[in-house]
C-alpha cells in the first residue's frame, strides 16, 4: 500500500425509508429539517456510527478487516468515545504536551493509538488559543441535505406490560418520529494537507473507505431500521491540490428528482440516478468508484 495519501472528493447517497436518520436533541429527537422542510443529516451523527464501528475491537466487523488492521487492534483505538472528557485525555498526555514539538507529538504513543484523531482530527487540545497539535483532521465530512422535503409522520409508542402507573401506562405518545422517504446527499472531502498535522496515513485512509459501507447496516436500531446507502462514490483527483472542482464532481453524481421537487418522495423511483461521471469529468479525475457497489 502506497503512503500518500491523495486528494478526494466523496458522496453519499442515502435512501432513508420509515425511519429517523439523526434526532434533534433540541425538539424531542424529532427527525433534523430545515425550515423549508428539507430533511438533514449531522456530519457527527454520521462519524459517530464510524468511530462505533472501528472503536469495537470484538465485533465481526473489526475481525472481518485485513490482517493490517485486525492484528493491531491499538492502533485503532477511538479517543472521542462515549463517556470520554477533557480531564483524562490531558492526564494521557501528560503534563508537559505543551511542550512537544510537532515530530515528537506525531511520533508518540497518543497519535498512533486514535484512529478518529487522526483522521478526523479533535477538539481535546484547543484550549488556549493555537496550543497543541491536532485541530482539524484530513477527513471532513458535510452536512447531509435532502433532495426534496421529507414527511414525518408520528405514532405512539407501546410496551405490552405497562411500565408507568396511572394514565399512559406503557404509552409513549408520540415517540416513534420517523422520515416516510427521503433521499439525502453527504458530501465528504479528504485533504492531505493536514495529513502531517494529524499523523492520519493512507492505511486510515483505507479503513475509513471499508467502514463507509457498513455504517448503517451494522449499526441499525429501533428508530432507524432501514437507511440504505444507495452510493458511497469516492473520486482521487490526479494530484494532492484537487484536479477537478468539488462542486462539479457533486452535482454531477446528486440525484435528480423527477416530477415535483417541492413534494416529498415516496420510493426510490422517484429520482433519476446518477451511475458515473460525465466523460469529460472522469478525464480529469484519477478515478471515480462506489464504495458500496465497487
Amino acid at each position: 500500500m502506497s503512503n500518500e495519501i491523495k486528494r478526494a472528493t466523496g458522496l453519499l447517497v442515502l435512501e432513508i425509508v420509515n425511519s429517523n436518520p439523526n434526532g434533534d436533541p433540541d425538539r424531542e429527537s424529532e427527525p433534523r429539517m430545515r425550515p423549508n422542510g428539507l430533511g438533514e443529516i449531522s456530519p457527527v451523527s454520521f462519524k459517530r456510527k464510524l468511530r462505533d464501528l472501528v472503536g469495537d475491537h470484538d465485533a465481526p466487523f473489526f475481525k472481518n478487516l485485513p490482517t493490517e488492521f485486525s492484528d493491531h487492534p491499538a492502533n485503532y483505538e477511538i479517543l472521542e468515545s462515549r463517556g470520554r472528557d477533557r480531564a483524562s485525555i490531558t492526564k494521557e498526555m501528560g503534563e508537559n504536551i505543551k511542550s512537544f514539538d510537532q515530530k515528537t507529538f506525531l511520533e508518540s504513543p497518543f497519535v498512533k493509538k486514535y484512529w478518529d484523531a487522526r483522521v478526523f482530527g479533535n477538539t481535546f487540545l484547543e484550549e488556549g488559543g493555537n496550543k497543541g497539535y491536532i485541530k482539524t483532521g484530513v477527513v471532513q465530512i458535510g452536512m447531509g441535505l435532502s433532495i426534496s422535503p421529507v414527511n414525518v409522520v408520528h405514532h405512539t409508542n407501546t410496551n405490552k406490560a405497562g411500565v408507568q402507573e396511572g394514565k399512559n401506562a406503557g404509552m409513549a405518545p408520540m415517540a416513534y418520529r420517523v422520515v416516510e422517504h427521503g433521499v439525502y446527499c453527504m458530501p465528504f472531502f479528504v485533504n492531505p494537507n493536514y495529513a502531517g498535522k494529524s499523523g492520519c496515513t493512507a492505511a486510515d485512509i483505507e479503513l475509513l473507505k471499508l467502514a463507509i459501507p457498513y455504517a448503517y447496516d451494522l449499526n441499525r436500531s429501533a428508530i432507524r431500521p432501514d437507511v440504505r446507502i444507495r452510493h458511497a462514490w469516492y473520486i482521487t483527483h490526479k494530484n494532492s491540490l484537487g484536479s477537478c472542482p468539488d462542486y462539479l464532481l457533486l452535482e454531477a453524481l446528486t440525484p435528480e428528482r423527477i416530477g415535483n421537487p417541492g413534494d416529498p418522495s415516496e420510493k426510490w423511483g422517484d429520482y433519476e440516478d446518477k451511475y458515473s461521471l460525465p466523460e469529460a469529468l472522469l478525464n480529469r479525475v484519477e478515478s471515480c468508484v462506489d464504495l458500496v457497489n465497487p
